[in-house]
């Protein structure tokens, strides 16, 4: 416990008081005993002491919780010891999660499947038993490291690390923990040398659409081919409803709700999307364009499915965002330029578009050339005594 020096009570024995949370302190008696309290002032301004609890029942990273709580409380202008009532344990990991985060994260994140993924297959499994305040540091700095030799790309390591920690500032914005107590901080994350795109040939594609043409989950088939003819994101496709669609305009609109940017996205439709939209069967009751049968719903996630047809092909390392850039990546090879891939795209930052200018270095030389063609071009006409002098 860090201290300031300390004072002899009345009763015998000294106070030593925390230096990170004022009016926190142990009381360490003459006759051995230590117990935690913490001192205020109340609305009369009378000094109160609140009983935390012993040293010998209570580790110091809970009774600094409490003390916490307490002062939060006081700072609104509670009194600890009327409503002792509401400073329960910290909850453990998966208890947080359960009740608060998650709730709270579907709520606000359009990515709280992603979220709930992650938590339920590799962290849950790993935290949910502790109470908060004794994961520490070296805790987590272990896990980075466990997930990393059992083969996760850094990356994915790195992402595991950054939602703990969102989670843990949560319980401290929302006065569950105390400040300064994430044990994510200072976690140093590793370097991803694996981030890279992706891009399909034209010999992969075809040998992909081949195996599409055949492959009993048709529904799948459909999206996977409408990725690619549009460069959409996954959810933007799995998620469109038949009245965002205008075939008059050959636009799929997707709604400032759903839309990574908050802002409604317009994503125009080619012949070959056209003619795969028109081709799919339409049920009134139900408004989605792709929906699970049983469900009526649109898919929660077509991983497996993909997977398989991924493999099927020699595909393995292929995910489905890489669609999306090889989308992009066609559009340039054939010429076009990065302000039409960033509108088609849906980019707001043409910094992002950006990863794709070295695709089509020929394209860039055809560019070049262009003043050279427009201005004229003549014969250089060397002299050769100059030459010669300049050589001597």
């Amino acid at each position: 416990m860090a201290t300031l020096p300390g004072r002899v009570p009345a009763s015998g024995g000294v106070y030593y008081f925390d230096t990170e949370i004022k009016g926190f302190l142990l009381e360490h008696r003459s006759s051995g005993g230590a117990t935690f309290y913490f001192r205020y002032r109340d609305a009369a301004g009378k000094v109160r002491m609140n009983n935390i609890g012993r040293v010998d029942e209570m580790a110091l990273a809970d009774a600094r919780a409490k003390a916490h709580q307490m002062k939060q409380m006081v700072t609104e202008g509670g009194d600890p010891k009327v409503e002792s009532h509401r400073f329960k344990d910290v909850p453990t990991f998966g208890d947080f999660v359960a009740e608060r985060y998650l709730p709270y994260a579907k709520t606000r994140k359009r990515s709280w499947e992603t979220d709930e993924t992650m938590l339920r297959n590799h962290l849950l499994p790993v935290f949910a038993e502790f109470r908060m305040n004794r994961i520490t540091r070296s805790d987590v700095v272990a896990f980075h490291h466990a997930v990393f030799e059992k083969g996760y790309a850094a990356g994915t390591c790195n992402r595991m690390i950054v939602l703990m920690k969102f989670i843990y500032n949560c319980a401290i914005r929302w006065d569950i923990l105390p400040p300064k107590s994430n044990p994510c901080d200072g976690v140093e994350p590793f370097e991803d040398h694996g981030a890279r795109e992706r891009y399909l040939s034209q010999e992969e594609v075809g040998r992909l659409f081949d195996e599409l043409d055949t492959n009993r989950n048709v529904q799948v088939s459909q999206v996977i081919r409408l990725l690619l003819y549009t460069g959409a994101r996954k959810r933007e496709i799995l998620d469109a409803r038949w009245d965002e669609i205008d075939f008059n305009r050959r636009m799929l609109t997707v709604p400032a709700a759903r839309s990574k940017s908050k802002k409604a996205r317009h994503i125009p439709l080619s012949d070959a999307a056209m003619e795969l939209l028109q081709a799919l069967p339409r049920q009134d009751d139900i408004p989605w364009v792709f929906f699970n049968p049983k469900t009526k719903k649109p898919p929660v996630s077509i991983f497996y499915a993909w997977d398989s047809i991924r493999k099927k092909v020699g595909l393995e390392e292929v995910r489905l965002h890489d669609l999306r850039h090889s989308y992009a990546s066609f559009l340039v090879n054939a010429g076009r330029s990065l302000y039409e891939v960033q509108k088609l795209l849906g980019h707001h930052d043409p910094k992002v578009t950006m990863r794709y200018a070295h695709l089509s270095p020929q394209a860039v030389l055809e560019a070049v050339n262009v003043v050279g063609n427009v201005v004229g071009r003549r014969a250089v006409v060397v002299n050769q005594a100059a030459v010669a002098v300049a050589t001597m």
